[in-house]
């Protein structure tokens, strides 16, 4: 692109059809068998980061769990994601990848990072305060179904709704962000473009991520070693798949490390 030229504010995205997760899963799967070694690590970092999460919660308490993820894994997750994401970029270029060039692209895009995870802070400091106002004003009366009924009726609305939009921010917006100079705004903008415009396929990836995600956390924390990553890589896949980011320079078409003789993707 002409540097003259300035990107557009939203990356084009391809309308995908209703399979397309599943052939993320698959690519996703490759990308883990075919780098065990860095897996096993960024596996064992959720794990471990999981059950601190959870030990907190059992000793402290629900607030504990709500400010443990508002102050530490909300924060941190973004950036394990990144480093798994440049584990399937290299992985796509014939590279063989390296722990130290994950560590690198995370470095790289930290504060972008940092606004994805403020981003999903605000969403979740939002959420909880539509559960408290629900709460507060819609109480269930003993022995009524009709209320109980209104109750979880109204808490699964407000509820549907943060996660949509967590979803939609989050779906594509990091992958993009740990391959092309982009800011997080353009990038989250993008990703609740192309889950707009590709509904039922997002409905059938947020689904498939909840159910592998209920099976991590069904085996104790330690399946989320394995289905995070997996996870990931697969959001990797689709990533470039839904999105032409072309118009946007590779992270490391400037920055390299040194000695480094990547390409742009």
């Amino acid at each position: 692109m002409n540097e003259t030229t300035p990107a557009p504010f939203v990356v084009p995205c391809r309308d995908l059809p209703l399979y397309a997760p599943l052939r993320w899963l698959a690519a996703g799967w490759r990308d883990l068998v075919r780098a065990p070694v860095l897996t096993s690590a960024f596996g064992a970092i959720v794990v471990v980061v999981s059950l601190g999460v959870a030990a907190m919660a059992w000793q402290l308490g629900r607030f504990a769990l709500l400010a443990a993820l508002l102050s530490g894994f909300v924060f941190v997750a973004p950036l394990i994601g990144v480093g798994l994401y440049a584990v399937s970029r290299a992985l796509e270029r014939g590279e063989v990848p390296r722990f130290k060039d994950c560590l690198a692209l995370m470095r790289r895009v930290v504060g972008q990072a940092g606004v994805f995870a403020l981003v999903q802070m605000v969403i979740l400091l939002l959420w909880s305060r539509a559960g408290m106002l629900v709460n507060a004003f819609v109480p269930v009366e003993d022995g009524s179904l009709v209320s109980l009924l209104e109750f979880l009726a109204l808490g699964s609305l407000f509820g549907s709704v943060f996660a949509v939009a967590t979803f939609a921010i989050a779906a594509f917006s990091l992958p993009m962000i740990a391959d092309r100079d982009v800011d997080m705004v353009t990038a989250g903008i993008s990703s609740v473009n192309a889950v707009l415009r590709n509904k039922a396929t997002a409905l059938v990836w947020a689904g498939l991520i909840a159910l592998l995600t209920a099976v991590g956390l069904a085996t104790a924390f330690i399946g989320l070693g394995i289905v995070m990553p997996w996870l990931a890589y697969a959001a990797w896949h689709g990533y470039r798949e839904a999105l032409d980011a072309s118009a946007w320079p590779s992270l490391d078409a400037d920055g390299a490390e040194p000695g480094s003789t990547r390409s742009s993707a």
